[in-house]
Order: structure tokens, then C-alpha cells, then sequence
């Protein structure tokens, strides 16, 4: 019987040695984690060119009351970051638990989401103070992400909780279009628009990133990150996340950079609108199917071409009849048309208005 409970014993104690074995290797794959959420802000100061917002948090943070936030403007441009950034220095890693919900309303975005979760959450009474002996506020935070794609019900069914529940919760809305929001919603909270990050800024954030990943780069290469993200510091930083690993202990060149954006190249636009103006119906078929083959993005081609349009010796009337066709073309595109043919029927307009002259 000794026999047999030593036996189980060694066993028992065996499984613990493997796990002390592997401890090391399993932290290390936990640490590889992408640099957007590596180098997310921390605190409210790490919050970059958001200075409105940025102010009205720390008064919150210093005592005041805050009030329903309602957070707008382009992707990657910071509004999930500072308001997971204040509520982390809110709280404290201990009761931030307990105190957020978070929902990404893209996807729970029913009206059965916000009478359910949202609901009880709100209801729930608020307890437990900071260990660290720093003042706690005494309201819950719900955190509503992607808000624009809440159907219009569940916005309606939105509005009696957060003026019932004003007295212990706090929401944040955060959307890209502040259009799609009901009037009812944005007149209960403070609207704050996040611009696109300069490109000094971004700039700024990419050094100090490469300088801490040890990653050899040309001063083109950070130029053309910054250029080819459009203000969106995250598609920035994956960009040069990937053009890291392609090019491991090797330079990263501006060449990477435009490849791994999908970036059309300058010459193959130029040869298009070429076509378009001197070529014929059949060159410009040609030209458009050999670029749709490329593999490049429609919406891709779309953006560089109006951007060449408008630099091109045309007359108003002509460039607007040419801008006017790209915005069907845009909404052909989201819809899920070919995109070949749509952009034959761009460049058909192009020809069209370019022979006028």
C-alpha cells in the first residue's frame, strides 16, 4: 500500500517539474503578442495629439465627475485605447473587472444585448475600493465599441438605461460615423471628434517603437509608412510589424513598405490615365484588365487615381463630372460589384471627359 501511494506521489510531483520545465517557454509565447496591442497607450499621457479628450479625462481621474463620452472620428486613431487607458488608471488593475464591461457592438449589436447585458450590468451595484488606498469613482463604466453598428432599436433601447442608470454608470460610445448615431443618444453625451494623427506625431510614435525593437531602417521607409497609413497609427504600426518580420535583421526599405501596403505603383497609374488620354477603347481594356490581374485593390486603385485626377491639366467641369463618377464607383465597389468592370467604366468616363478638350 506505502508501495503504491509513493508511486503516486512521484506521479503527482512529476507533472509539476514539466510544468516548471515549460514555465520559461510558455511566457515567452505569451510575450508575442502583435505591437498594436504591445505599445497601446498604458495611461491617459501616452494618448497622442488628443488634447480635448485628454483633459476632460484627467480632471475625471483627479476627482470630477465624468460624464456619458461619446468618442467619433477615423479608424486607428486612439479612442479605444484612451478610454481603456483611463479606465485602467481609474480603478487599478484590480477592480477594473468588476467595474467595465466592454462590448464590440459589431458583434452584439441586438436589442437582446443591451436589455440583457448591458442592463444587469448596469443595475449592478457598485463595491470594493482600491487597494493602493487612491480614490475610486463611484460609478461603472460601459464601453460600447463600433457603436455605429448598433441596430436603431437597440440605440432606442439604449436611451432609458443611461438616463435610469445615470446615477451609478457611466457609457462610452465609441464610432467612425457619428451620422449613424441617433439624435436621442448623442444629445445625452459629450461628443468628442478624434483627428487623424500628424504626420510629425506618427513619426514620432514609429522611431521609438523601432528604436525598443532594435530594427534597422531608412529615414524613406518611415516617411512612407506615414504616407501610406493616412493618419491611422495602427494600420501603421502593423505595416511595420510585417515589414519587420519579412525582413528580418535586414534594412526596411520604403520599397517593403509600399509592397506590404498594396500600393499601386506610381507608373502603372500614370500609364492608365496615359491610356485614357491618347489610347484607344482597346488599349484601356487591356491596361484595366492587366491591373485588375495585378491583384491590386479596386478601392486601392480608386484612392490613388482621384488623388492623380486632381492634380491633372483639366477643367473644373471635367474633374468634377470624373469625381462625381468615382463616388458611384465607391458605392458599387462596398456593394460587391466586379471590379473590373467598374473600373472600365471609370476609365471609360475619364476618356470620355478627356476628349473633350
Amino acid at each position: 500500500m506505502q508501495a503504491f501511494l509513493k508511486g503516486a506521489t512521484v506521479q503527482a510531483t512529476r507533472p509539476q517539474k514539466d510544468k516548471a520545465a515549460a514555465g520559461p517557454s510558455t511566457e515567452k509565447k505569451a510575450k508575442a503578442i502583435p505591437w498594436v496591442e504591445k505599445y497601446r497607450p498604458k495611461c491617459v499621457d501616452d494618448v497622442a495629439f488628443q488634447e480635448e479628450v485628454v483633459a476632460v479625462l484627467k480632471k475625471s481621474l483627479e476627482g470630477a465627475d465624468l460624464p456619458n463620452l461619446l468618442f467619433y472620428g477615423p479608424p486607428g486613431t486612439g479612442k479605444t485605447s484612451t478610454i481603456l487607458a483611463a479606465a485602467r488608471e481609474l480603478y487599478g488593475p484590480e477592480l477594473y473587472r468588476q467595474r467595465v464591461l466592454e462590448l464590440n457592438a459589431s458583434d452584439e449589436r441586438g436589442i437582446q444585448v443591451i436589455r440583457e447585458k448591458v442592463k444587469n450590468f448596469a443595475q449592478l451595484t457598485v463595491a470594493g475600493t482600491r487597494t493602493d488606498g487612491k480614490l475610486c469613482p463611484p460609478f461603472k463604466i460601459i464601453i460600447l465599441d463600433e457603436a455605429d453598428s448598433m441596430t436603431a432599436p437597440a440605440q432606442a433601447a439604449l436611451r432609458r438605461t443611461m438616463e435610469k442608470e445615470s446615477r451609478t454608470t457611466r457609457f462610452c460610445l465609441i464610432c467612425n460615423y457619428i451620422s449613424r448615431i441617433i439624435e436621442p443618444l448623442t444629445s445625452r453625451c459629450s461628443k468628442f471628434r478624434f483627428k487623424p494623427l500628424a504626420n510629425q506625431i506618427q513619426e514620432e510614435r514609429l522611431l521609438e517603437i523601432c528604436k525598443k525593437e532594435n530594427l534597422k531602417y531608412t529615414k524613406e521607409s518611415i516617411t512612407a509608412l506615414v504616407q501610406v497609413s493616412e493618419g491611422d497609427l495602427r494600420k501603421a504600426i502593423t505595416f511595420l510589424q510585417s515589414a519587420a518580420r519579412l525582413n528580418v535583421d535586414k534594412e526596411i526599405t520604403d520599397r517593403a513598405i509600399v509592397e506590404i501596403a498594396g500600393v499601386v505603383p506610381v507608373k502603372m497609374i500614370d500609364n492608365l490615365l496615359q491610356i485614357c488620354f491618347r489610347g484607344t477603347f482597346e488599349k484601356l481594356e487591356v491596361a484595366v484588365k492587366d491591373i485588375v490581374d495585378e491583384g491590386y485593390s479596386a478601392t486601392q486603385i480608386l484612392s490613388q487615381l482621384h488623388d492623380s485626377i486632381i492634380e491633372q491639366d483639366l477643367n473644373d467641369k471635367q474633374k468634377s463630372a470624373i469625381t462625381e463618377k468615382m463616388a458611384v464607383v465607391s458605392k458599387c465597389l462596398s456593394d460587391g460589384a466586379d471590379e473590373y468592370l467598374q473600373m472600365l467604366s471609370l476609365c471609360s468616363v475619364i476618356m470620355q471627359q478627356a476628349s473633350e478638350n
